[in-house]
């Protein structure tokens, strides 16, 4: 079997090591005569897996003990939710940020629990660009402010944490988590559903802190109330285990990787090579902000966009599969997620550069 090399934007590409052990251990799992997949999740077996990807994952992010570290179902779409019902209970106001249609979900969302305050809004850009942090506004008495750390369609990413004084700081991470080291002392709660750089599609991560739990409207589901969760150990019902495991041999390959650290600098490696071939000619178009371009995830369009279909098609026939742009927006995209290799890139830049050859 000959593998491609998938930029989808997720479920994305998985490191292929993380794959052949998932393959090894299908059938059994350490011995136990059993695959994961019918492992009973109050088992001791299961409890191993769980407890072993809890202190990867804190040691990976540096997570203090004042935090709690949740495997939760639901995405990052039941987080849009279970932030404002988790913390909003005494204070119903939230302020967002609208850097693309991601955070636009989970403004809307909000909306349904509380006031939102947009506090800033590239939309009339095109949201090409983040808006400068001294033209934000908001009440000094929200909650939270909210914002998305990455927008996977629009292409822009946070190059740091914004400063927002003692307003608790809320991120939607969930397609640059582990790309790059972050502060988590900055945050009240981070939140990452899995399925773009820590594994398979079905389990959530949300990063809270200690005195931002236990205090839920009383009508909040318990699968998303953070102390019930919390209590719990995230196994307050029957949880999505197989991702679960899949989660764990992720965050282990990421360890073997040189953890966060080394990992970043292998992707940005990989996001200036794919932009250098974009901006070295008229053929190639990304409107994105330079200062905020995203490490994760490179839209761009064809100065000819009859092309695109030609583009995709050759792309395939050379194992470059998934680069269609979002339907909403069409063009092109390509993510280069922590799993995506150096190679693969490599690959697509050759490409792209051949094809216009032939093509410009």
């Amino acid at each position: 079997m000959s593998r491609v090399y998938n930029f989808g934007a997720g479920p994305a590409t998985l490191p292929e090591s993380v794959l052949k052990k998932a393959h090894d251990e299908m059938m059994e799992w350490h011995s136990t005569g059993i695959s994961v997949m019918e492992m009973g999740h109050h088992s001791k077996e299961f409890a191993s897996i769980v407890e072993q990807a809890e202190v990867n994952l804190r040691e990976l992010l540096s997570i203090p003990a004042s935090y709690q570290a949740l495997f939760l179902p639901g995405g990052g779409t039941g987080q849009f939710a279970a932030v404002p019902l988790n913390l909003g209970r005494d204070k119903a106001k939230f302020a967002y940020v609208h850097t693309g249609q991601w955070s636009g979900k989970a403004i809307a969302e909000a909306a349904r629990y509380g006031e939102v305050q947009v506090a800033a809004s590239s939309k009339e850009q095109g949201f090409t660009l983040i808006p400068p942090r001294s033209e934000w506004k908001f009440d000094s008495d929200v909650a939270y402010l909210h914002y998305t750390a990455n927008e996977t369609i629009s292409g822009v990413e946070f190059q740091s944490a914004p400063e927002v004084g003692d307003i608790t700081l809320v991120a939607d991470m969930s397609s640059n988590i582990c790309s790059r080291p972050i502060d988590v002392n900055q945050f009240g709660v981070i939140y990452a559903g899995a399925q773009k750089n820590l594994g398979s599609a079905g389990i959530t991560i949300v990063i809270v802190r200690d005195d931002l739990i236990g205090h839920a409207h009383p009508f909040t589901p318990s699968i998303f109330d953070y102390k019930l969760q919390a209590n719990e150990h995230s196994i307050l019902n029957t949880p999505p285990t197989y991702s679960w495991y899949m989660l764990g041999l992720e965050l282990e390959w990421l360890k073997e990787q040189g953890g966060i650290a080394a990992v970043e600098k292998r992707n940005i490696r990989k996001a200036e090579k794919l932009y250098a071939v974009i901006d070295e000619s008229s053929f190639y178009l990304n409107k994105v902000d330079s200062a905020v371009r995203s490490r994760m995830n490179v839209p761009f369009h064809l100065a000819d966009d009859t092309l695109e279909q030609a583009f995709l098609t050759q792309a395939k026939e050379h194992g470059l599969v998934n680069l269609a742009g979002y339907r909403s927006i069409g063009g092109l995209r390509a993510s280069i997620y922590n799993a995506m290799s150096e190679e693969g890139v490599d690959k697509l830049v050759a490409f792209m550069r051949e094809f216009e050859k032939t093509q410009g």
